[in-house]
């Protein structure tokens, strides 16, 4: 038995033909001519029993699904016929990959039609050669998700809206991206004229950090740039109005927090303002501490890491140290404005500002 494939949207006026539809468990009248394909292959088959007279009626209005017609070729002996089957899948669009992207805003809401359509779908996007099949399931159909699941789509990651599932179709493993792997955040270093830097004590932290004046931390947002996300992250927590003068470290560190790994910035900032206005929900207490009696602090001494990067913040406010400031570039390579974080200096007498 030979397959052929096409989209229902591309069949000529020809013969009609009457066929069953194993969706619908009804017959339809179906147009189209039987010759002119060339698409060999397999044709899936539904799985499941009989439907309900309410589940063809929500099949059949097609608001969230694409039909495709498959033309079948029978052999026996010497005469061959063929007929028309018609399928109908899920909406999807291709991506730059290979795949295929499902439209979440058509999906079906009755789980029963979902696995039929989503099983047919597969076998189509199979036929057609198609690799990975990308799932986004809104929360308010979430009741689909065990549908997928048991179909062999597997978790990706989620969102407070959203979960995303995905099926890798050829054989071998799977050659999709893995979930974002790293958390990214930002500690703001303030120093004034009178060598004060501004500290915070958290109100909600281990046990062993109780007591510590640390320097304002936070996560960045999505799609924040780090040097922004370093003032926002101090003017949330104590008031202050800054500005971004370089990046003079950063800390990578794994298995932090959701088993993700961990990108730390160290931010060097100008205080623009002085009155502080603490955040009662995260900060116990917010003030302007002498850098030597920060920098004495026994967790701080104790600490080689912390203790490091007040020595790199010294040295960068005595020249000696220069770090990375931001610049916005273009490239081409895809089309967007970036944050290039560099070091230009020339020489050793350069005040540590890329020209």
């Amino acid at each position: 038995m030979a397959l052929n494939i096409f989209s229902s949207k591309s069949l000529s006026s020809g013969s009609e033909m009457m066929l069953s539809n194993p969706l619908l468990n009804s017959r339809r009248i179906v147009k189209g001519s039987p010759l002119g394909c060339s698409c060999r292959g397999y044709c899936p088959r539904a799985s499941y029993s009989e439907t309900s007279q309410n589940t063809t009626s929500a099949v059949g209005q097609h608001d969230y699904i694409d039909s495709y017609s498959y033309q079948i070729d029978r052999i026996n002996g010497s005469s061959s016929s063929a007929f028309i089957k018609k399928i109908d899948i899920l909406d999807a669009f291709d991506d730059e990959y290979g795949g295929v992207m499902v439209n979440p805003e058509r999906l079906p809401s009755n789980p029963n039609v979902f696995a039929r359509v989503l099983h047919l779908s597969v076998h189509h996007w199979k036929v057609k050669g198609k690799k990975g099949v990308w799932l986004k399931l809104p929360l308010e159909k979430s009741d689909l998700v065990p549908v997928a699941v048991k179909e062999g789509f597997l978790y990706h990651h989620a969102e407070r809206s959203f979960v995303m599932l995905t099926f890798w179709i050829p054989d071998g493993p799977s050659l999709l991206p893995s979930n974002a792997s790293h958390h990214v955040g930002v500690g703001g270093f303030v120093i004034n004229d009178n060598d004060e830097v501004l500290v915070v004590q958290e109100k909600h932290c281990a046990p062993k950090l109780h007591g510590l004046w640390k320097i304002p931390t936070g996560f960045i947002l999505e799609s924040e740039e780090i040097h922004l996300g370093a003032v926002r992250e101090v003017k949330e927590e104590t008031g202050i109005d800054t500005e971004f003068v370089e990046v003079v470290a950063f800390r990578q560190a794994h298995d932090v927090s959701f088993e993700k790994s961990d990108l730390f910035f160290v931010c060097m900032l100008r205080p623009l303002s002085t009155a502080i206005k603490v955040d009662d929900h995260e900060i116990q207490a917010a003030k302007w501490m002498p850098l030597h009696n920060f920098a004495n602090q026994p967790l701080i001494q104790e600490d080689r890491m912390f203790k490091k990067i007040i020595d790199i913040c010294v040295a960068q406010l005595e020249k000696r140290y220069c770090g990375l400031s931001v610049h916005q570039l273009f490239s081409k390579f895809d089309g967007k404005l970036s944050s290039l974080y560099f070091n230009g200096v020339k020489d050793q007498d350069s005040d540590c500002r890329a020209e």
